[in-house]
């Protein structure tokens, strides 16, 4: 395996690819009692549309989510059940652009690694086992479609987008899952599960040389043809809609106001437009920023009021919001500061102090072994380094974050989603 070091970050790992195609990154961690291995695969909830072996395929929406669900399954039973018996800690989640199986254990880690990498590449499924699970799902989906926190921001990705398919929510809907078969779950676990798609990551007081030689021995050898994604036409820079309202049993109205932008390309510019978004967030609508400062004094917002960037394939945005008893003040005032920043710029002192501080959050988070495996595999799929975070962010200059509220911070590349309370409840 070959070894990378990253002085700065007092941070190194060991990274080797198989003959199968799989990435193995092994980053330890001396006198660390716990060990984190994620078998992440890179294909996520907008991955609907591909072309494999020469066809064109469009696949229902929530198919990641689904897959997700039912890869636990093998011939033996439950996979869960075994991680239990080797003391492991498993889970999963599915993402707009990833899914990552993962598990935590401080003993037999070859047993649980083995589990790990064996269940992830054995698609099994049953007639009986998806159907009963979609009865699980679609209650799952009702579950986020009563949460006004799932409903304001998938709102948001609905009205800012017209053909991107991340205007699904990423489990899909009720209607949508209905149409998922087991040859649909077989089609996408062969188009996306192979080994040049995906990447292991380990975290720990291991031995790298014997991960790697655990994963080798435990991966098959092919190595299929990977699909070609499709993401529909080119957005518009304006979003489809301005404003996107609902009406839900709550007793405060929450918002979210977004921003559209260009998307960068893969590599080293998607970290670093990602840590120009987030320290604009940190200036313009952060905690010591002049702005929240009043909305909070006047009562407008709270302290989960939030503001970042987020970005992924085909997609790029800056949103802030949270819950305010007047919706529509708070983007008024946002809109305001924002024509202000585009027209005299940031306060250079706040920047300098802000930047040294997102710096010193990044560092903490190597402290959390989770936080690195899944920022590594992450990172990787974009084709960035993660390690490499410090330089980027030391590189960023006031002038890139002008550039970037300049680019995004304009009223005509905005949709606000507004979640009120029900209108009956006070009939």
């Amino acid at each position: 395996m070959k070894r990378y070091d990253f002085p700065a970050l007092d941070e190194r790992y060991f990274e080797t690819t198989l003959s199968c195609g799989l990435r193995v990154r092994v980053i330890p961690k001396p006198g660390f009692s716990k060990t984190y291995a994620v078998m992440a695969v890179n294909y996520g909830a907008i991955d609907t549309a591909f072309t494999l072996d020469g066809m064109t395929r469009v696949t229902p929406n929530g198919v990641a989510h689904y897959l997700e669900h039912k890869m636990f399954d093998m011939p033996y039973g439950d996979a869960m059940n075994r991680f239990s018996q080797f003391g492991g800690n498993p889970n999963a989640f599915t993402s707009y652009t990833m899914t990552a199986y993962y598990v935590e254990c401080t003993e037999r880690l070859r047993e649980n690694l083995q589990t790990l990498v064996e269940f992830v590449t054995t698609p099994y499924f049953t007639e009986q086992s998806v159907e009963k699970e979609r009865g699980i799902i679609a209650q799952e989906i009702r579950m986020y479609e009563d949460s006004p926190g799932s409903r304001v921001y998938e709102n948001l990705f609905r009205g800012m987008y017209r053909n991107h398919p991340v205007r699904v929510p990423i489990a899909g809907t009720v209607e949508s899952i209905q149409e998922i078969t087991t040859g649909t779950l077989e089609l996408c676990h062969r188009a996306f599960y192979a080994p040049g798609n995906a990447m292991l990551c380990v975290a720990g007081d291991v031995d790298p040389e014997e991960i790697a030689k655990t994963a080798e021995e435990q991966m098959p050898q092919s190595m299929p043809a990977m699909a070609r994604r499709e993401y529909g036409p080119a957005e518009e820079p304006t979003p489809a809609e301005r404003t996107v309202r609902q009406e839900m049993e709550i007793s405060m109205p929450t918002f979210l106001l977004g921003f559209k932008g260009v998307p960068p390309k893969p590599g080293m510019e998607t970290m670093k437009r990602e840590f120009v978004g987030d320290l604009t967030a940190d200036l313009m609508l952060g905690p010591t920023s002049p702005l929240y400062s009043e909305l909070y004094g006047e009562g407008l917002v709270d302290g989960g009021f939030s503001a970042g960037y987020e970005g992924m394939r085909g997609v790029s945005l800056f949103s802030a919001g949270g819950e305010s008893k007047d919706p529509d003040a708070v983007v008024e005032r946002i809109f305001r500061e924002a024509e202000r920043i585009r027209r005299e710029g940031f306060d250079p002192d706040l920047f300098r102090c802000l930047k040294q501080a997102s710096l010193g959050r990044k560092v903490r988070e190597l402290d959390s072994l989770e936080n690195i495996c899944l920022r590594s595999c992450e990172t990787c799929f974009d084709g960035a380094e993660y390690f490499r975070m410090d330089e980027v962010l030391q590189s960023v200059t006031p002038e890139d974050v002008q550039a970037f509220a300049e680019e995004y911070l304009r009223e005509d590349r905005a949709t606000v989603s507004v979640i009120y309370p029900n209108r009956k409840r006070s009939d």
